[in-house]
């Protein structure tokens, strides 16, 4: 006779085990056709399967977030079931729930094309009206290898086998199609509505290259018409905005094929580009950061030593002279540790705030590369700090302020923070984690800030904070991170002379503001969809000649602009101004100025912003004026 407590403290107790589905229904009818799965214990349960002892359930609907999960994990089962009907000669690898969808991988010598994606979807939404139950097998190891070799399912097969002998595994049928999965799942498909086949992409067998080619089919699915559409809209929004199509219409930058996850800056890209490293770099400079540079080739005994090249040498690009190995660094760290070691250091010159623009190298699959956001070539917004033990907590404090700071100049106001914890494989005793992890979760608690606990997600040398960015589009970006890190400085010997004159290690705070140039640079274009605010673009200001009787005055405030330090140019084209102002509007220039006799008259421009507000006649005066106080805004609306 199990005893079921719920979430509001009341309890029932059933004459013989009962599932979720029986629990809802002793609740309500309306629950009862909600109900998706449940929580048994706090573990996740189907909710078709016994419960024969006393436990705390919850019940999950579509309005849960692991309701939602769940349905897509079900659209998932859905597309193997689909797929094995429309091309029963295919084999399915493996279908996961990611952020906001699913995928399905599968084997197949037919090349499936977006025709066959239409084909797909009719059949899963044919199969969904049937409104079957989706009933679940427990089985032993051996009759899930049975069941699968009859099926001829490779893949299945393999992943069988990694699982232990002992304990049950939960097989799904869907009518005639049978797939494996930890679950849970619905119990019904009138539980699965609103979804959508997004695309295609390949893939290999568990990730990696040398393993069979499989071919990925993505989808989304939402407890709600009015979700899914929603989110395809954002898809879409995504697509006008994608950073490759801009970077290329607007000359940003490209990649070439002889030099795969490396970036080629074109001037309008690069600008952009040495206007933020200005930026960084004043930022540093006013909080008291010393800039270095150290060399991109270091011997492989430094990254032995700092425990790198065991943890990271399938990454690391290597090369060779004299007999010696070295290694294109994947990071900065080791390298500042070096400039650190160089002089004897007292507790006096500490805290030391080493910054560095550092151009890394990591060697990424070539699968895994993605325009600015993924390369094997970036420059960090890099520091080191060098502290003592009592000094973090300031320095981690100071740090935040610093972040948020930064992330506001670019539009960004929700920032989402995230503590890693130590991970399964890391250097350094207990002993010194422990410490590690407090002084952060300290900072973070002092600051009154709220954020969320990753465990086993830290670096392998110590804990970190991480600082993601939601962008316009709802989209999480992680960019910012600080790291306490009480091992490195003692594997590569840094030290100071404390107030008793004893030699101590410090301790090394890893901190990243923007993560990456490349990588941050890619979120701005997305997020301002190239419109970028004046301190930012490329050309701030064009001036277009209305007649050829206006090209020496357009040459000669150009000039002008150009002395100032304003990023200006003209078109001085035998165009009509009506297309100029398109073809300005087209770039993306924040101003333009528009130069006819009655302009040269008062020696002034008739002057319109971007979106197309007319700011009226300006003299220069007036317009450095302006362009300044844009400047200074940041493209902040205060």
């Amino acid at each position: 006779m199990p005893e079921i407590t719920l979430p509001d403290g009341s309890r029932k107790v059933f004459e013989k085990p009962v599932t979720i589905q029986e629990i809802a229904q002793s609740i309500g009818t309306g629950l009862a056709k909600a109900t998706i799965a449940g929580k048994v214990n706090d573990v996740l349960f189907d909710a078709t399967l016994p419960i024969n002892h006393d436990a705390k359930v919850v019940i999950i609907t579509s309005r849960d977030k692991e309701g939602i999960e769940i349905i897509r994990h079900s659209f998932a089962h859905l597309i193997g079931h689909a797929v094995k009907q429309l091309y029963p000669n295919i084999k399915m690898a493996i279908g996961p729930v990611i952020e906001e969808g699913f995928y399905y991988d599968i084997f197949s010598e037919y090349r499936f094309t977006p025709e066959d994606l239409i084909k797909i979807e009719e059949r899963i939404n044919k199969l969904i009206k049937t409104n079957y139950d989706v009933k679940i097998l427990q089985v032993s190891k051996k009759e899930a290898t049975k069941t699968f070799q009859e099926r001829d399912e490779t893949f299945k097969l393999r992943i069988i086998e990694d699982i232990p002998d002992e304990g049950l595994i939960n097989l799904y049928k869907h009518e005639e199609y049978i797939d494996m999965c930890r679950g849970p799942h619905v119990p019904n498909t009138r539980h699965l509505r609103h979804f959508k086949l997004l695309k295609l992409s390949g893939s290999y067998w568990r990730g990696k290259s040398e393993n069979e080619s499989l071919q990925r089919i993505y989808g989304t699915a939402w407890a709600k018409e009015k979700e899914l559409n929603d989110y395809l809209t954002r898809i879409e929004e995504a697509e006008k905005r994608d950073h490759r199509k801009l970077g290329k219409k607007h000359s940003l930058f490209y990649i070439s094929e002889e030099s795969p996850g490396m970036i080629f800056w074109q001037p309008n890209g690069w600008t952009i580009y040495q206007v933020l490293m200005k930026y960084i770099r004043e930022i540093l400079k006013k909080n008291d950061y010393q800039e270095i540079r150290t060399p991109q080739a270091v011997d492989k005994s430094l990254w032995e030593k700092s425990g790198h090249w065991e943890k990271f040498r399938d990454d690391m690009f290597t090369t060779s002279s004299e007999s010696r190995t070295y290694a294109i660094k994947p990071m900065n760290c080791p390298c500042h540790v070096q400039v650190f070691n160089q002089g004897l250091k007292s507790y006096k010159d500490l805290p030391l705030r080493l910054a560095e623009f550092g151009s890394c190298h990591r060697n990424e699959p070539s699968g895994a590369l993605h325009g600015l956001m993924r390369v094997r070539n970036f420059t960090q917004d890099d520091a080191h700090i060098f502290c003592t033990e009592e000094q973090i907590q300031d320095e981690v404090s100071t740090f935040i302020d610093l972040v948020f700071e930064v992330y506001k100049t670019f539009g960004f106001d929700e920032i989402i923070i995230k503590l890693s914890t130590r991970p399964e494989k890391r250097v350094g005793s207990d002993d010194i984690w422990d410490k590690s992890e407090k002084a952060l979760t300290e900072a973070l608690n002092n600051k009154d800030l709220k954020w969320e606990l990753q465990p086993g997600e830290g670096a392998f040398y110590g804990p970190k904070i991480e600082f993601s960015l939601r962008d316009c589009l709802n989209r999480i970006w992680q960019c910012g991170t600080i790291q306490v890190d009480f091992s490195m400085p003692i594997r590569l010997d840094a030290t100071y002379v404390d107030l008793n004159n004893e030699k101590r290690n410090p301790v090394m705070l890893h901190r990243a503001i923007l993560g990456s140039f490349e990588r941050f640079i890619g979120i701005l274009i997305e997020q301002y969809e190239a419109k970028f605010p004046i301190w930012l673009a490329p050309t701030q200001i064009i001036l277009l000649s209305i007649t050829d009787r206006n090209i020496e005055k357009c040459k000669e405030f150009n000039q002008f602009l150009n002395i100032k330090g304003y990023r200006s140019k003209v078109d001085i084209r035998n165009e009509k101004v009506g297309y100029k102002i398109r073809e300005a509007t087209i770039g993306r220039i924040p101003l333009i100025a528009v130069i006819g006799d009655k302009e040269e008259e008062v020696d002034s421009v008739s002057l319109r912003a971007l979106d197309g507000t007319n700011l009226g006649i300006s003299n220069l005066p007036n317009l450095y004026k302006l362009i300044d106080e844009l400047i200074e805004k940041k493209g902040r609306i205060e």
